[in-house]
């Protein structure tokens, strides 16, 4: 497995002295994604279209070195190209032009539309994920099936530890300060599942691609947890996974409030410090044991 980390010279400069030394930074590669599919554009009926099967390079994303597969099974996980992990048939690691590469065969009743695809790609290439609201359908981000109300039912005194618990979990960022993490928790606090990268939509998708291939979602209980703030994007992804917690250590944004909302989700930001914000979804905090 590729190293996530390498090694670097550095002068560190204080105020009071300078010296060389070794430091360790997160390593950013690229990532190439290829899928073999049929073909289908939307409102292209043709029969030639949709009966063309080939390997389709859709795009090269930047991410951190391990869980390659993972990634890309979330990735097209959560832009709804595949919807169970019985679409995929196999899932390889090659050497590609570019660097590393990742194949995806799926399964024949199984069609990508290739303009939505591309499209995912350059969300997950941008840094600031989605940016605008005019071309966002929010009712198309809706989980596969109603979020049931109320469960699971999380105590204050967990959501203040589980900060805590993602930063001791983060093996990578502990020697480079410089990855975004997330992690799956259940209702009592206990970790699940974790992963780390340079981007968090990339952590994401590790995280949910990993639950995916073993067979973990749906999981009315789950709780996820990200390092950084809960853009609209993020939301978006655990909504499609039917996750019906997400608490984030920084700030949401109001269009990803209001798809929790809207949806049924539990959003809680700014989680540290021994306090947190409610954004959406206030009947799974048991805020009684809060006033006790």
């Amino acid at each position: 497995m590729p190293s996530s980390t390498t090694h670097v010279s550095i002068r560190r400069i204080t105020d009071e002295s300078a010296s060389d030394v070794e430091d360790q930074l997160a390593v950013e590669e690229p990532l190439e994604i290829v899928v073999v599919a049929r073909a289908a554009r939307a409102g292209d009926e043709r029969p030639s279209a949709l009966q063309e099967r080939a390997p389709r390079r859709l795009g090269i994303t930047m991410r951190t070195p391990g869980n390659d597969r993972e990634l890309a099974i979330g990735l097209l996980f959560a832009e709804g190209v595949i919807s169970r992990a019985a679409d995929v048939i196999a899932v390889d690691e090659v050497a590609g032009p570019s660097g590393a590469l990742v194949r995806v065969a799926l399964a024949e009743d199984v069609a990508v539309d290739l303009g939505r695809t591309e499209r995912a790609l350059a969300v997950a290439n941008a840094s600031c994920g989605v940016c605008g609201k005019a071309s966002i359908d929010v009712a198309s981000c809706a989980p596969p099936s109603p979020l049931a109300r109320g469960v699971p039912r999380i105590a204050p005194r967990v959501v203040h530890g589980l900060a805590a618990r993602l930063r001791g979990a983060q093996p990578v960022f502990g020697r480079t300060g410089g990855l975004h993490a997330a992690a799956l928790f259940d209702a009592g606090g206990a970790l699940a599942d974790l992963r780390e990268d340079v981007g968090r939509h990339n952590a994401v998708d590790k995280l949910i691609g990993a639950a995916l291939l073993a067979g973990r979602l749906p999981d009315p209980g789950a709780v996820l947890m990200v390092s950084g703030r809960a853009g609209f994007e993020l939301v978006q992804k655990a909504l499609r996974a039917s996750i019906p917690v997400m608490i984030a250590v920084g700030a949401p944004s109001s269009l990803a409030a209001e798809l929790a909302s809207a949806h049924g989700m539990t959003l809680v930001g700014f989680a540290r410090d021994g306090r947190f914000n409610v954004y959406a979804g206030r009947d799974r905090i048991a805020v009684a044991e809060a006033a006790s």
